[in-house]
C-alpha cells in the first residue's frame, strides 16, 4: 500500500506480512518500494523469531529477485484479505485516501500516525481477546 509525504513524487510504501491462517498482521515496515525495504521487513521478521514458509505476493521485482522460487507464489486473488486491511486504513486515516488535501510533510509523522493505528487496530484488539 502506498501514500506520499509532501507530494506525490515522494511515495511511502507500507509493507506488511500477515498470517494466512489467522489474518493477523505479524510485521510491517515503511519505505520506498525497493530491495532494501524488503530486506528490512525480513530483518524485522527474523528479529521477532518468525519464519515465513510461503510468500504470497504480487509480481513486484523485489520479491522475484530476493525469494527462492519454492517459497514464492504470485497470486493477487490470495491477497484479498490484505487488500481489505488496506481499505480499512484508507477509510480511517484521511492521509491515506487517494484524493485528499490531508497529507504529512515529514516521514516521521506519516509513519508514526499509521504505525499507531496499526498497533491499536490490529495488535491491541488481538491482545485483548
Amino acid at each position: 500500500m502506498w501514500s506520499y509525504v509532501g507530494r506525490k513524487q515522494q511515495p511511502r510504501w507500507l509493507w506488511w506480512v500477515q498470517n494466512v491462517a489467522t489474518g493477523q498482521v505479524v510485521a510491517y515496515v515503511f519505505g520506498r518500494r525497493t530491495h532494501a525495504t524488503f530486506e528490512r521487513l525480513r530483518q524485522v521478521l527474523t528479529q521477532a523469531g518468525l519464519t515465513v514458509a510461503l510468500w504470497i505476493t504480487d509480481a513486484w521485482w523485489a520479491y522475484v529477485d530476493r525469494l527462492p522460487a519454492e517459497q514464492h507464489v504470485e497470486d493477487k486473488a490470495q491477497l484479498q484479505r490484505l487488500e481489505r486491511k488496506h481499505l480499512t486504513l484508507r477509510t480511517r486515516i484521511k492521509r491515506l485516501t487517494r484524493k485528499t488535501i490531508c497529507f504529512s510533510k515529514k516521514s516521521f509523522f506519516h509513519d508514526g500516525v499509521i504505525a499507531l493505528f496499526i498497533h491499536h487496530f490490529f495488535f491491541q484488539t488481538a491482545e485483548s481477546t
